[in-house]
């Protein structure tokens, strides 16, 4: 009988260990998360997705480092564009590079917003690169830059 107890237990192991998430389904899963974030422009889900001590990097502006200063941009960038409304976003994600509890990932993004009273949609292309920190809750991101591309 302790032999039969002893099958199971390594059956039961083995088959939590085959579901066990790979570093790339977690990545996968954390970048989903971050395109519902940008759909929803949903800062405190955005701020959720960075490590405490996190860097962006953006055009024609000095490092941002820090939840809290990550904060302040994400909430003047929704004053600034209050009434503008993220209609489309696709982030494709290339090369995603796992080395213990880091993950690099490169992509291209392309978003749609509709400004206020009926202009018209306005179209932005751009290139991403995130270097991710695993954390007791999962992927962070820990630095961040991107930049304008050319239509794709």
């Amino acid at each position: 009988m302790k032999f039969i107890h002893s099958i199971l237990l390594l059956f039961v192991l083995f088959s939590l260990a085959a579901h066990a998430a790979t570093p790339r389904a977690e990545i996968d899963a954390f970048n989903q998360k971050f395109l519902d974030a940008t759909l929803k422009m949903d800062n405190a889900a955005s701020l959720a997705l960075w490590a405490d001590d996190g860097v962006s990097l953006l055009p024609n502006t000095a490092p941002i480092v820090g939840k809290k200063a990550i904060a302040k941009f994400l909430d003047d960038v929704i004053a600034r564009i209050a009434g503008y409304k993220v209609t489309g976003q696709v982030n494709d994600f290339h090369d995603i590079q796992v080395s213990g509890d880091l993950a690099t990932e490169w992509g291209t993004t392309h978003q749609s917003i509709q400004p206020p009273d009926g202009k018209p949609t306005m179209e932005i292309y751009g290139k991403i690169l995130l270097v991710l920190h695993r954390e007791k809750d999962g992927w962070h991101i820990a630095q961040e830059m991107w930049n304008s591309a050319p239509k794709q």
